[in-house]
């Protein structure tokens, strides 16, 4: 599967869309490659609950999330920002991600956030709780990549 419907044609760019879901919110993105899918994942994630225009710049953050395979590189990134803004009251206001890599134990992806203060944003919708592994999807199509994942508001 790859995020669209049977018989739908690939998607022109990158992007993303809410697709409707009991209780939860799903994300589907697209983009040519997978660290631009993961951040539309990401930009779709937090526009969902909080919005960061007129929010006090935090800093920048950066780590490195390893993981299993590309789908669960998807489920880590999305891990860090729930993370961050619990810990220490951020949100990505932008995002820089490197190229996805093998690494001892799997894939490996550097992060780079640039930080709005949670506390000077406007929450528009339910606050993620965390990610769910169920239907997380992160692969490669004729048109270019494709993700889907849930989280838990």
């Amino acid at each position: 599967m790859d995020g669209r419907e049977p018989g739908a044609q690939p998607r022109a760019g990158s992007g993303h869309r809410t697709v409707p879901h009991t209780a939860d919110l799903q994300v589907e993105a697209w983009s040519a490659t997978a660290e631009g899918c993961i951040g539309e994942v990401v930009r779709a994630v937090v526009d969902s609950f909080a919005d960061l225009s007129a929010a006090r710049p935090a800093g920048e953050r950066a780590c490195t999330v390893i993981a299993a395979s590309d789908a669960d590189l998807l489920a880590g990134v999305l891990e860090e920002v729930i993370y961050r803004m619990d810990a220490d009251g951020e949100l990505p206001a932008a995002l820089a991600l490197g190229a996805i890599r093998d690494a001892e134990g799997g894939r490996a992806m550097e992060v780079r956030f640039r930080m709005a203060d949670t506390a000077t944003a406007a929450l528009v919708g339910a606050v993620p709780k965390a990610v769910s592994l169920h239907g997380l999807d992160l692969r490669a199509g004729p048109g270019g990549w494709t993700g889907r994942v849930t989280v838990d508001v």
